[in-house]
């Protein structure tokens, strides 16, 4: 007998559309057809589309920033949250500061995760401290360990890589077939900008736009996949926000650079102006790189739905409107000195169906794979996660493509206080949610426990390979520098 049967729903199965039944027995994916068996538990999905639990590969929870505050979500709030949005695995980072080792943060992060997330969850690695012992045996004994994916920043003076230190974090990735994923913005710039802002009495949370100008992340970007072309080694750059670093990213790929991305909801329902608002209302919009103008939102959509960018992730750095997070000094505030980033994770896919798949702009399989597939597939989870198939774990999402919902603080589960998508009408909503068989969202009441989520281990990255367009060529990856970062391949 099956645990739980889904009818008549339209099932969205590796690339098809299924009008049916999806069986679940012991937390996996059974049977996908018509006229299933009886469950012990039983959903009519009729007018719903059933598709797979949503993947957000790029959140912070329970983090401290470089600044020395903390993310006003811990892991329940968080993978709470998470859920009520229909997503149903999570991969947050636990991120290394300065002077601290890798076992250590992966041991704090790993206890407070187990203690309190409700759905399935990894982590990425944020390295910032890449000296002989991290890079030699910290490292690699993660990797191995399932860890397969490690972040880095160009910027921020506590966390930021200088070059020569990213190259080797890029030669270890290549040797230990990790995905390191950039945070690229040119530091100096910023800094140049800041001071020259901050010395006129520029304060206001508007400037921040003007000191991360996109010239910014598009040199960084730049410069991040030179140093992958010169290791060989696919490099995903993360938040992308800009349209010429769109336009760089596409034009690299199509000279045969391995080179990934990522976007967000607020590179698309965001801009600039946003943080123009009066008082310090601007704040609530301020996050790196912050959003551009009108151009770079159609660059992004466009480069998502082209499979330019790869993947769509929340970002979700959640703070405090007060004194904990945004506003450390009050009104006094100044752009340099409030916490960046903003929630996200709750509305990432409802924003993405109501003005993507159900607005015309992609199908359901874009949506799909922009909300799990793909996220799965280059992050180690593929095939477990991100798909409806037998044999597939039972992460599942039915959506009510006709409900209509006006965002409001109170309708959401984190604990920022509020929503830079405040008064918006989305629609298209996760109405049921299962987590590995389990109707952990349904009747907007939660069904899980704290600490029900599971730890996933995760395999190598499956990354897209690309070749190169017209007579162009891929870069050789010589036998010298092979040498050099000490990889020895069968050719």
């Amino acid at each position: 007998m099956l645990d739980l049967t889904i009818r008549r729903g339209r099932v969205v199965s590796e690339g098809r559309v299924i009008e049916g039944d999806v069986g679940v027995r012991d937390g996996r994916i059974a049977e996908i057809g018509r006229n299933l068996a009886a469950g012990r538990h039983e959903i009519d999905a009729a007018g719903r589309w059933v598709l797979p639990g949503g993947i957000d590969s790029h959140c912070h929870v329970e983090q401290r920033s470089g600044m020395g505050m903390m993310c006003a979500d811990d892991f329940y709030s968080a993978t709470v949250s998470a859920a009520f949005g229909g997503t149903t695995t999570i991969l947050p980072f636990a991120a290394q500061h300065r002077g601290m080792s890798v076992p250590k943060v992966l041991e704090d992060y790993s206890r407070r995760a187990a203690e309190k997330a409700v759905i399935d969850y990894g982590f990425h690695l944020i390295l910032a401290n890449p000296d002989d012992r991290t890079l030699q045996e910290d490292l690699p004994r993660a990797i191995r360990d399932g860890i397969t994916s490690l972040k880095v920043y160009m910027t921020y003076e506590q966390m930021r890589l200088e070059d020569a230190q990213l190259l080797n974090v890029l030669a270890l990735a290549r040797r230990e077939r990790a995905l390191v994923m950039v945070h690229a913005e040119n530091h100096d710039m910023i800094k140049w900008l800041t001071h020259r802002l901050l010395e006129r009495g520029h304060k206001a949370p508007k400037f921040h736009g003007m000191a991360h100008d996109t010239l910014a992340e598009t040199e960084a970007a730049f410069r991040a996949i030179a140093m992958s072309r010169l290791i060989d080694v696919p490099v995903l750059l993360v938040h992308v926000a800009g349209c010429e670093t769109v336009e760089l990213i596409r034009q690299a790929q199509q000279l045969g650079a391995n080179v990934l991305a990522e976007s967000c909801p607020q590179y698309l329902f965001l801009t600039a102006q946003d943080m123009d608002r009066p008082g310090m209302e601007g704040a609530k919009f301020c996050c790196s790189p912050p959003a551009r103008d009108g151009q770079s939102q159609e660059a992004v959509w466009r480069g998502l739905i082209d499979g330019t960018l790869m993947t769509y992730s929340s970002d979700h750095a959640p703070y405090r409107f007060d004194e904990t997070g945004k506003l450390p000094k009050g009104d006094a505030t100044t752009f340099k000195e409030m916490a960046n980033g903003m929630p996200g994770i709750e509305l990432r896919l409802p924003l993405l169906f109501s003005e993507g798949f159900l607005a015309g702009r992609m199908d359901i399989h874009q949506f799909v794979a922009l909300a799990a597939t793909n996220h799965a597939r280059l992050y180690g989870l593929a095939p477990r996660k991100g798909t409806i198939a037998v044999g597939a774990d039972a992460d599942l999402a039915l959506w009510n493509p006709e409900r209509r919902v006006t965002v409001t603080p109170d309708l959401l589960h984190d604990n920022a206080g509020y929503t830079p998508y405040e008064g918006r009408t989305i629609q298209g909503w996760p109405e049921v949610v299962i987590s590995r068989g389990r109707v952990i969202v349904e009747n907007g009441k939660l069904h899980a426990e704290r600490g029900s989520g599971q730890y996933l281990r995760r395999g190598a990255p499956d990354v897209p390979l690309r070749e190169p367009s017209g007579e162009r060529s891929r870069r050789p990856f010589g036998s010298v520098l092979r040498a050099l970062v000490g990889i020895e391949e069968a050719r």
